[in-house]
């Protein structure tokens, strides 16, 4: 049931944020030059990889990303314009709406047996975690809201992590982390 409604909230919302995402590209090319996506291989459900799409928020080179994020990719952070592209992934049958983020596949030899069991569901957009600091929290904080969600995933508690996510963009909460514009890589 959860994929159908993620595939019809998607397909029902496509003209809307295919306009956003052409003018997120576009200021991206414009800005920033090509490509206008970051790819990268996180894990997904049980933890299989694939290749995640972003829009770019940084210039290519060296420096920290603080350094690198540019202003425009600021606004597309705090706004979440960034994550647009994961909604192919969702109609593709990669991502949920819901669901813990999806991290790089180098963290996962790092997990523990509990923090692993965040792969039980597929990844999402936005999660329990997202809602609940963001990048303000420490990431034993972040898994331990994701097994959590795991373990309570719901209609009704997905439908209040959608009502909360919009609340959140717009009140641009929880976005960074207190030391960096992302958060630190996750050691185990």
């Amino acid at each position: 049931m959860k994929r159908t409604i993620d595939t019809l909230l998607v397909l029902v919302t496509l003209p809307l944020w295919l306009a956003a995402s052409l003018a997120v590209a576009t200021a991206i090319a414009l800005t920033m030059g090509f490509p206008v996506m970051f790819r990268q291989e996180r894990a997904g459900l049980s933890g299989r990889p694939f290749r995640l799409m972003k829009f770019r928020t940084m210039r290519s080179g060296e420096g920290s990303d603080s350094e690198r994020i540019t202003r425009l990719g600021r606004i597309l952070r705090a706004t979440s314009l960034d994550e647009l592209p994961q909604l192919w992934h969702v109609l593709s049958g990669k991502m949920s709406l819901v669901g813990p983020r999806p991290l790089p596949t180098k963290y996962l030899p790092r997990y523990s047996a509990e923090q692993a069991r965040r792969h039980e569901v597929r990844p999402g957009i936005t999660g329990w975690a997202q809602v609940n600091g963001r990048n303000a929290i420490s990431w034993e904080r972040k898994f331990e809201l994701d097994v959590w969600y795991v373990d309570h995933r719901s209609f009704a508690l997905d439908a209040k992590i959608l009502w909360m996510t919009v609340a959140k963009v717009f009140r641009r909460s929880g976005i960074d982390s207190s030391s960096s514009e992302t958060m630190p890589e996750f050691m185990g």
